[in-house]
């Protein structure tokens, strides 16, 4: 088998439409294939309907602590997107290689591929695992399967590199996050007659002006945090439907909203306090029809990362990403549950920018590639060495 480049790898990544809405298998047991092919096994733990699977596979000894190349396979929908190439072709022009997911994150997972042949033949002391997870964009969620595989093994890693977008620079820590779904259960009649109905969208835009005034006072008198390009918590509504037709008191509503807080603040307190102000609201509500209500239903949610910048795991980083310094992102990641709930020290450092991601013609550049490669590499190096930390 001839040692594929990493831009060669991630041509074949994009071609797999793996969508959050889509089943990743295709991807997955090309992958897995492409491991085989090379002598090495893979794991994968899938989903309960079995559509979706994380990927794991280690190079090197298993029998001693080493090191997670983590990177989510699926990416989030081009429907709607005005994309002047195939947004699954992999699109050279101008250095930049465009497809969607190449930045966010397959470029990560191209070049974690396209090493493993010089991991093998390092020969490695320490091992090298791959996770590769779905349904990262949905919430962190599809990696929660393999994370509870993993803490059940008899050897855990000791740290791990979570290859989101950082233009190869180090992050440290990032945000925590609850996504909530809200619904209110109003009572329909004629507009004419309103006052006999309960209008679930008037009782919506009581609870999104909750949140806006949450979201003011964690900007104006919440915690600071200067390392964050966005250094408070935040609260956001990021949809709000209702209603049918204006002459129609409307009976249903539903509001997605989120916040992200800081690490060391407690994301649960705040959805407790729009909690406790929504059961006023639904109280008010059944006493004018008891078939009426509201219901707040938190359906994603991942811890946030905060590595120490004195601990080993920072000054790893910042030797294999050739780096001076770290920052702190506001976007999640799957680092927080590597961390969190596994308790690896964890590092996110990935090639391309968060800018680009997720917009029509999304791109990474080949010289960000590059910069990857030189990564791998300076990890192969650290793993094959028998290092004391």
């Amino acid at each position: 088998m001839s040692t594929p480049t990493s831009a060669e790898v991630l041509s074949r990544l994009v071609a797999f439409d793996t969508t959050s809405c889509n089943s990743n298998l295709p991807l997955i047991d090309y992958v897995a294939d492409y491991l085989a092919a090379l002598g090495i096994e893979s794991h994968r733990i899938f989903d309960a309907t079995g559509q979706k699977a994380n990927l794991w596979a280690t190079i090197g000894p298993a029998d001693v602590p080493g090191t997670i190349l983590s990177g989510h396979t699926d990416t989030v929908p081009v429907t709607g997107q005005e994309w002047t190439s195939d947004p699954f072709t992999l699109t050279p022009r101008g250095g930049n290689l465009y497809a969607r997911g190449t930045c966010d994150m397959k470029g990560f997972l191209a070049c974690a591929l396209a090493a493993v042949p010089k991991m093998l033949a390092a020969p490695l002391a320490r091992p090298i695992h791959l996770a590769f997870s779905y349904d990262e964009e949905v919430g962190c969620i599809g990696v929660i399967g393999l994370i509870d595989w993993l803490s059940v093994q008899r050897v855990k890693p000791d740290f791990c590199v979570v290859g989101e977008p950082t233009m190869m620079s180090l992050v440290v820590g990032h945000k925590a996050k609850r996504s909530m779904r809200i619904t209110i259960r109003g009572r329909s009649c004629h507009s004419s007659l309103a006052p006999d109905g309960v209008n679930a969208v008037e009782y919506g835009a009581l609870i999104v002006a909750k949140m806006k005034e949450i979201a003011g006072r964690l900007a104006a008198s919440g915690r600071q945090d200067p390392a964050y390009d966005v250094p408070h918590s935040t609260a956001h509504v990021g949809m709000f439907n209702g209603g049918t037709a204006l002459n129609i008191v409307p009976d249903e509503a539903v509001i997605l909203g989120e916040f992200r807080v800081l690490p060391g603040e407690d994301p649960d307190a705040l959805v407790a306090e729009l909690s406790d102000y929504i059961g006023v609201l639904d109280a008010e509500m059944k006493a004018l029809a008891p078939e009426t209500g509201i219901e707040l239903d938190v359906y994603a949610a991942f811890p946030g990362l905060a590595t120490p910048a004195e601990s080993v795991a920072t000054a790893r980083g910042l030797s294999l990403a050739a780096a001076n310094g770290t920052s702190s992102v506001a976007y999640g990641t799957e680092g927080g549950r590597f961390s969190e709930t596994l308790g690896v020290p964890t590092i996110i450092c990935g090639p391309g920018s968060i800018g680009d991601a997720h917009k029509p013609d999304e791109y990474i550049s080949e010289a960000q590639l590059q910069l990857c490669d030189r990564f791998m590499e300076r990890l192969i190096d650290w793993s094959r060495a028998k290092q004391a930390a």
